[in-house]
């Protein structure tokens, strides 16, 4: 039985945190909540690590904050890489 990975939006997660709290307040084991919940211990303690005490909002920004962070890591190693052969070529001449 093998479970197909799915990605959670920010605002997902924040809400599968709420819903998880609120179920461990109402008396629910942890092993209902994480069935109810359709994920495993591990995602839900890197989730609460993650984005524990978080607003919705806060995520979406830590996210996009993330992403932008690694285009321009990208565009920087793109120029280091073009840096490199530039030295290369005019070694030559």
């Amino acid at each position: 039985m093998s479970k197909k990975r799915r990605r959670h939006s920010p605002e997902q997660i924040i809400k599968k945190l709420r819903d998880s709290d609120a179920m461990l307040a109402a008396g629910k084991s942890i092993g209902e909540v994480l069935q109810a919940l359709e994920v495993s211990e591990a995602t839900l303690s890197r989730w609460r690590s993650q984005y524990g005490g978080m607003k919705s909002e806060e995520a979406k920004r830590l996210k996009a904050l993330e992403e932008e962070n690694n285009r321009l890591k990208k565009i920087v190693a793109d120029q280091a890489l073009d840096i490199s052969m530039l030295k290369e070529i005019t070694k030559g001449n």
